[in-house]
């Protein structure tokens, strides 16, 4: 597939991702021009193994980071998916330092669990649609979104206790 097409094809879909996390039209667009431009730098090292939105999206999320560390604005906490099985980490989310924390954690954190909490917490994408991204069903991404969020819980309770 030519990148035309990919772009053609993906656009969208990045273009709402970087939406959702961003809540703003104009950012949106320009982090996704971005993303585009840098995917297509780098489209040599795509080795097929994953869904290539995967990859796009990978690249949107770390280009929307990188615009905010750039532009030394703080996320707005508005991007992170409130519900009621999620109260406990959206309310160390909403404190600055612990939202940096998580963020360190994310970082650092192994794939696919990583990719699949962003997608989940940031990207607000059903469990049916992270499935199918990994080709792989909505139950498994619902089990690694919990045990994701298990692995952020855990690291934070460590903190909590002086043991991080």
């Amino acid at each position: 597939m030519d990148f035309e097409t990919i772009y053609r094809k993906y656009f969208r879909e990045v273009y709402l991702y970087v939406l959702s996390l961003s809540r703003d039209s104009n950012i949106a667009e320009e982090i996704t021009q971005e993303s585009f431009f840098k995917a297509l730098k780098a489209i040599e090292t795509f080795d097929g193994s994953n869904d290539i939105r995967a990859w796009l999206f990978t690249i949107a999320r770390n280009t929307y980071f990188t615009y905010f560390k750039f532009k030394k604005r703080n996320i707005p906490v508005e991007t992170i998916e409130e519900s009621t099985d999620n109260v406990e980490l959206v309310e160390q989310l909403m404190n600055e330092e612990s939202a940096f924390k998580v963020h360190q954690f994310l970082h650092k954190m192994k794939e696919p669990y990583k990719e699949v909490f962003t997608l989940r917490t940031f990207g607000e994408l059903t469990f049916e649609k992270i499935g199918s991204i990994f080709g792989k069903s909505a139950g498994w991404a619902r089990v690694t979104f919990y045990r994701a969020r298990k692995q952020i819980m855990e690291y934070m309770e460590e903190g909590e206790n002086g043991e991080s």
